[in-house]
């Protein structure tokens, strides 16, 4: 009985620490992302601003489930949740790098910036007006390792989403 419940107790613990973990590395994220936006004078283009929104969810739902802590079915919830706001960081930040990697000549031209399109437009429309990108986000002005900010932010949300899945399913 004794060992059954030591079991149960690191197991609830290491979830419990995966998902604090998951927490910690999308601030440490997004406080980058604002250190590079402030400190470095880096605007971000509307793609970085939604992969900051995807990986500030993604944060929210680890903090959540790791406050949380669900026995049972809730945990592959929360599980579901890291994954789904992981894949939408993904998606954009995929996007975003493929942007990136086209030829200067066929970049789409720039739009508004992203506060007047969401004066102008319905959120729905500035949504699909700045996934299809302007030509500022073709900018690489910032790598590590060379790689550019949107492809870390790829290689990262990839990275949250596989710790969410496993974290909270394994048994």
């Amino acid at each position: 009985m004794r060992t059954a419940a030591l079991y149960y107790h690191r197991r609830v613990i290491s979830r419990r620490l995966a998902n604090i973990a998951g927490f910690l590395a999308c601030a440490g994220l997004l406080g980058y992302a604002l250190y590079a936006q402030y400190g470095l004078g880096l605007e971000p283009c509307p793609l970085c601003i939604f992969q900051r929104v995807a990986i500030a969810a993604t944060g929210v739902v680890f903090l959540l489930a790791a406050l949380h802590h669900p026995r049972g079915w809730g945990r592959y919830v929360y599980a579901i949740l890291i994954l789904l706001t992981a894949l939408a960081g993904v998606g954009v930040a995929a996007r975003h790098v493929y942007i990136q990697s086209l030829p200067p000549g066929t970049v789409p031209a720039c739009g508004a910036p992203l506060e007047a399109m969401l004066e102008m437009f319905p959120l729905t429309q500035v949504v699909r007006r700045v996934l299809t990108a302007g030509g500022e986000c073709a900018v690489i002005d910032w790598t590590f390792l060379g790689l550019s900010m949107p492809a870390w932010v790829l290689i990262w949300a990839a990275a949250l989403g596989v710790l969410g899945m496993y974290g909270n399913t394994r048994r």
